[in-house]
């Protein structure tokens, strides 16, 4: 049975301006590799809610799941819970059970729970809580679509939340040679290679390093002996292409 398909919606002007940078990509593919979860599509959308409501359906249908970052804290641009709520044809308002969350942090912390702090309890009928250790404020989960912050440490916390409850795959095997030769030299038979183990993915990433072309050979897997049958296969050819 094939492993289970995943997406990611990240979701910001900031991201699309070029002021910030996103890691939440990289860490929620790393994460998901270890759980058996395949991550197959990214996009980037700005804060605006028919783009997100249309990215939104577009990927629940595509994947087994989506996972979206930003756009759910406490500002008028934070619109992602109402396009989550849009996207499923839902209502949303404060929940009690978000409310006592927040209520309880922010009185630990003697700051009030002001309108704006309050936005953040605001979550779309028919929604799972995802806990977030960090900063309180939680995420949700509405059918098959995750949503969590986009600060980094927010996001990974909500990530660690989320896994446990999802049913994987059989976690993706890598193994990679670097070779000092150009991808031009063994593209043929490295083609080849891949269709003589279709269950297997083969790529290559070129480099340059002191003026001199190199490329990574990378090949992924389920299955460790068939990995290690290519990998056998991949070196004798290196050594004779």
């Amino acid at each position: 049975m094939p492993n289970p398909t995943a997406a990611m919606l990240v979701i910001g002007d900031e991201i699309l301006s070029g002021r910030t940078r996103d890691s939440n990509m990289h860490h929620l593919a790393g994460q998901l590799t270890r759980h058996g979860i395949v991550l197959k599509e990214a996009r980037v959308v700005a804060d605006e809610q028919p783009a997100i409501v249309a990215a939104v359906n577009a990927l629940r249908a595509a994947h087994d799941h989506v996972f979206t970052s930003g756009g759910i804290g406490p500002t008028h641009d934070d619109i992602t819970a109402d396009a989550i709520a849009a996207a499923f044809g839902v209502t949303i308002d404060v929940r009690d059970d978000a409310r006592a969350i927040l209520a309880a942090h922010y009185a630990q912390t003697e700051t009030e729970l002001n309108a704006a702090r309050l936005r953040m309890a605001r979550i779309p009928d028919g929604a799972r809580l995802i806990d977030n250790p960090v900063s309180r404020a939680p995420g949700f989960s509405l059918g098959n679509v995750h949503v969590m912050a986009g600060v980094p440490s927010v996001f990974e916390a909500m990530v660690a939340s989320v896994l446990p409850t999802l049913t994987g795959g059989d976690p993706l095997l890598s193994q990679n040679i670097r070779v000092m030769r150009g991808e031009g030299e063994i593209a043929t038979a490295l083609g080849a290679l891949a269709a003589e183990f279709p269950d297997l993915s083969f790529g290559s990433y070129p480099f340059v390093r002191d003026g001199v072309y190199g490329t990574n050979l990378v090949v992924r897997g389920t299955d460790a002996v068939r990995l290690d049958a290519a990998m056998l296969r991949l070196s004798a050819m290196v050594e004779t292409a």
